[in-house]
């Protein structure tokens, strides 16, 4: 019989075992996150920061609007313009910030606005009239203790003063000083920043890009300078098949400059849903479905990593602080947070490509494309059919069997070969007119099959087509093979004339039309392995800090620790009633 001294003893003994055990469940999970890759973003994801956790956001942008981080003068620190909250959250679901830099305040410029020149931006960097200087040398060294290496300067330079939309009505010689004052001050209080150029829209001065790199290029200091940037930024919208032309075009431009290849990132991408039931809009062009959007991620994203561009994030996760009917990009909707097909369809999109290598393959036919991600638990081909009509392809198996996945729903079937080839059935794309996007992609998965493993053996790929409800002409050209371009086999993309040309004047895709490569992209032996934590494709280029592309792993469980501490409490409660009763 134990008596009531021993109970005490015993009550003292889980008193104290559960002392030990409650600070190891306390700890948010947080604060051990698994490691995501950087390379699949989402802009402003701070909005939303359970659902970014959850899609598997690896970094985002965040506005640092001048204008009202000094918003009446140089002595103003406004920082609840960007909450040290924000970034200290990103940081421990492991999603990297980068800052963009952009609005001038009224008292900092002779010019509009939020768009016109900094004054001083001419005079040296030390000078207390560099009003930009003095600024972005601040705004470095303040952030960069809280996570934030990474800064764009401006946005959109490419759209002209005089034409609605600008964000800079200076000249590109004033952009180009802009970067430049930038680049040194901010290198001075964080040698390891990265600075990018301003995401360029490309459409609105096709041009723009390679006449700025030949004035870059041009400058007696720059070389000896990094040629004062280390990122190009681009955005880019509704057509995928316009990715690879315009990401080559960006690699193409620094070559025919004489710089050094540096990476190219795809800032913003998406292709907003005008007819979404919850949230209709009245658009004047691009009427897009939900399934269209969500198409449209997984395309983008597999001809965006394909052409060589190093990150992508879509434009956005979450429209804040719009009014009904104005244009929602989100992936979730501004007023209930909940969830779009596209919202499914990145998250698998992440799923079944995070982690891949380069370089990548790509086939395609006249009526549809294949793109290959080699990653350390298989091969993932990701499919689509280019027209109107559905296509049905015999691919090459690599494996014994594998799975086909609908990104929209995850559902995975299982898919064995016949005849050593897998038979497929693509959805036809749904063209009004014109085919923004291809139809309804598909994930080919297999697992163990190393990266050496076969290729996508495009002479053995047949495929036949389904006329939709509006036919179009069958094929009259075979499927071609599109290797990953090399540096020694580049196809040159000339820098477009002055000529500029309307937004939005891609040629859609035909089953007719002819596969032309584009995408500058250096070689497998120059492509950075993303486990190393390369920037994606440039050896040159030093490693973003803190850089992490290894495939999202589950925490480690603390489930062992919550039943040991759960027992503790239990056996406290009963001998706290025991004595109660005696």
């Amino acid at each position: 019989m134990i008596n009531r001294k021993h109970w005490f003893k015993l009550l003292v003994l889980f008193l104290l075992l559960g002392v030990w055990v409650w600070p190891e469940t306390a700890v948010p999970p947080a604060t051990a996150q698994s490691a995501r890759d950087p390379r699949f973003g989402a802009v402003e994801s701070f909005w939303a920061p359970g659902e970014a956790s959850e899609l598997g956001v690896g970094w985002e942008r965040i506005l640092f609007y001048w204008n009202e981080i000094q918003p009446t003068g140089p002595n103003d620190w406004n920082t609840l313009h960007v909450h040290e909250e924000w970034l200290a959250e990103a940081t421990a679901q492991g999603r990297q910030v980068t800052g963009l830099l952009k609005n001038t305040p009224t008292w900092a410029t002779d010019g509009e606005p939020a768009s016109g020149v900094p004054r001083g931006l001419y005079l040296p960097i030390d000078d207390p009239g560099n009003l930009w200087a003095n600024y972005t040398r601040r705004v470095a060294s303040y952030y960069s203790a809280h996570g934030v290496h990474n800064w764009i300067i401006w946005n959109e330079p490419d759209i002209a003063p005089d034409v609605y939309g600008h964000e800079f009505s200076g000249s590109m010689a004033d952009y180009y000083q802009l970067v430049k004052v930038a680049y040194q001050s901010i290198k001075q209080v964080d040698p390891n920043a990265k600075i990018h150029l301003g995401g360029m829209t490309y459409w609105h001065d096709p041009s723009w890009l390679g006449r700025f790199l030949q004035m870059v290029a041009a400058d007696p200091d720059a070389a000896d300078n990094n040629y004062y940037f280390d990122i190009i930024s681009l955005h880019i919208y509704f057509r995928p098949e316009t990715i690879p032309q315009i990401v080559g075009s960006a690699f193409a431009a620094q070559q025919q400059a004489g710089i050094p290849l540096k990476p190219v990132w795809i800032n913003e991408t998406n292709a907003r849903p005008s007819t979404d039931p919850e949230w209709p809009v009245q658009v004047q062009a691009f009427e897009l479905d939900l399934e269209q959007q969500a198409w449209y991620i997984v395309q983008a994203y597999a001809l965006g990593f394909y052409s060589g561009a190093g990150r992508i994030s879509v434009y956005k996760l979450i429209d804040i602080n719009i009014a009904p009917g104005e244009e929602s990009w989100g992936l979730i909707r501004p007023y209930d947070f909940s969830k779009r097909p596209a919202f499914y369809a990145y998250q698998n999109t992440i799923k079944y490509l995070a982690g891949f290598t380069y370089p990548l393959q790509r086939e395609q036919g006249g009526n549809y494309t294949i793109v290959r991600f080699n990653r350390p638990e298989g091969v993932t081909r990701v499919l689509w059919a280019r027209t109107a009509s559905r296509v049905t392809l015999n691919v090459p198996a690599l494996a014994e069997s594998a799975v086909l996945v609908d990104p929209i729903t995850g559902a995975e079937t299982p898919i064995t070969p016949t005849g050593g080839s897998y038979s497929v059935v693509l959805a036809g794309a749904r063209c009004a007119g014109e085919c923004y996007m291809g139809g309804a992609p598909v994930f080919l998965v297999e697992e163990g099959v190393t990266t050496e493993g076969g290729s996508t053996a495009p002479s053995a790929v047949t495929s036949s087509s389904a006329p939709a409800d509006t036919a179009l002409p069958s094929p009259t050209s075979g499927p071609t093979e599109t290797p990953y371009p090399t540096a020694t086999n580049m196809i040159p993309v000339p820098v477009p004339s002055n000529t500029p040309a309307a937004t939005n004047t891609a040629v859609p895709p035909t089953e007719t039309s002819p596969v032309t490569e584009v995408a500058a992209v250096p070689t497998a032996t120059e492509a950075v392995d993303a486990a190393a934590g390369g920037e994606g494709v440039i050896v040159e280029v030093e490693d973003v800090v803190g850089e992490e592309t290894a495939v999202a792993e589950t925490p480690e469980s603390n489930v062992g620790i919550w039943l040991l501490g759960g027992a503790g409490v239990v056996a406290l409660a009963v001998a706290f009633i025991w004595l109660r009763r005696r």
